[in-house]
């Protein structure tokens, strides 16, 4: 499955992009256990709270494109350096806010900005255009992978140390965290210079983002992403009060979040790997109808602690193993020269499913209740995505021999 990666620089390069995603995925992916601490701090409701963190997901989404086409147009290093900056700068200030409008600032707007800037676009575009075209399947699902293992270490680690220190303490001491990414941007971005990119194609980035838009394939690309970023936000932010709803304790939301993590480490070694034998509109397609049957199945079963486990495993699985594919497909459809610009669009697409997501979520549980109309539209919206995935345009895989 990785012998592509074993070539001289190449794991290095992978390695220290998962490390990075680890750090920066794993702090905002683990912010849903701030949302009960922060309501009983601060007393604004979680609707209010919610909206913050929606406003996030849809700034991480909205600054993909931004930070892929610089890093596309000037490289990688300094986009990434001043996202970690941000990232650590939002964590620190949330702490000093008591209103929706701060929370929006430092949640909303900083820390996704800067979490943002130092995800996939960036680095799955940066490493696209340094490694060889045999390995970046394989990488892109190692660097997916890093994300998913920062979720599997930071959940059940933030919740320990909101435990031991309170919600404030865990905040600063994630921000100390984040600037652990630093040093390893430097791997990331050693070829980081006009040379070492692919040439400038005609029309530039205007042309491609305009050829693009109007690929039916494309378009069809960014609505089934659309349906990923509802789901992931959705029990990114509202599983640890779904948790709370069914009377099991805290450390449940986080385990979860953990496992979640943890399976989708697999699943996305494992995307990486099925992009270069398999179409990947039909393992996206796959993948979506999985979510809808798992949610189906969460709904019929009695609501206790392995009950949550065995749901997180199942969905883990799939949560982002989702960008491999996705990538891809970009890749295949345009070429690598754009691909963090035009991979970053998508991903605005994905948060602008994630915004709706985190805020619908806060909608429900405070005019109704619970959350089941959620849970029902997340299932409608997953068998959509799978249905939409089929008709993308994409040529049948050619299977290339691997380096011994």
């Amino acid at each position: 499955m990785f012998r592509s990666l074993r070539q001289p620089g190449v794991l290095a390069i992978t390695l220290a992009a998962a490390g990075i995603l680890a750090i920066t995925m794993g702090a905002r992916q683990s912010l849903g256990l701030f949302v009960s601490p922060l309501n009983s701090a601060t007393g604004l409701g979680i609707a209010s709270i919610s909206l913050a963190l929606a406003v996030g997901q849809f700034t991480w989404g909205a600054i993909q494109p931004i930070a892929g086409a610089a890093a596309d147009r000037w490289g990688p290093r300094a986009v990434l350096v001043a996202g970690i900056l941000v990232l650590a700068l939002g964590s620190a200030i949330t702490p000093f806010m008591d209103s929706t409008f701060g929370l929006v600032v430092s949640l909303g707007l900083l820390s996704a900005i800067g979490s943002g800037a130092g995800s996939f676009s960036v680095l799955i575009g940066a490493a696209a255009q340094r490694l060889p075209a045999e390995a970046r399947g394989a990488a892109s699902g190692v660097i997916n992978a890093g994300g998913s293992f920062g979720q599997f270490v930071f959940a059940p680690l933030l919740q320990k140390l909101i435990q031991l220190f309170g919600w404030m303490g865990a905040l600063w001491s994630l921000a100390v965290m984040t600037l652990a990414a630093l040093p390893l941007i430097g791997k990331v971005a050693q070829s980081d210079h006009a040379a070492a990119r692919p040439a400038e194609e005609k029309g530039g980035l205007r042309r491609a983002v305009r050829e693009a838009m109007g690929d039916r394939s494309y378009l069809l690309l960014h609505a089934g992403f659309f349906t990923c970023g509802f789901h992931i936000a959705f029990l990114v932010t509202h599983l640890p009060g779904e948790v709370d709803l069914c009377g099991l304790p805290p450390s449940v939301a986080s385990w979860s979040l953990a496992i979640i993590g943890l399976a989708n480490i697999f699943g996305s070694l494992y995307a990486g790997s099925w992009v270069a034998r398999y179409r990947s509109r039909n393992v996206l397609a796959l993948m979506y109808a999985s979510r809808a049957v798992l949610v189906a199945l969460y709904l019929m079963l009695p609501k206790t602690e392995w009950t949550f486990y065995l749901f997180a495993a199942g969905l883990g699985f799939t949560w982002l193993a989702t960008v491999p594919p996705t990538a891809a497909l970009v890749g295949k459809l345009f070429g690598i020269r754009y691909l963090g610009t035009l991979f970053g669009l998508t991903l605005l697409s994905h948060q602008i499913g994630g915004f709706l997501g985190a805020w619908l979520g806060g909608i429900s549980i405070t005019l109704t209740g619970d959350y089941s109309w959620m849970w029902y539209a997340d299932i409608a919206l997953a068998a959509l995505a799978a249905v939409l995935n089929l008709p993308i345009r994409e040529a049948p895989v050619v299977r290339v021999p691997q380096p011994a």
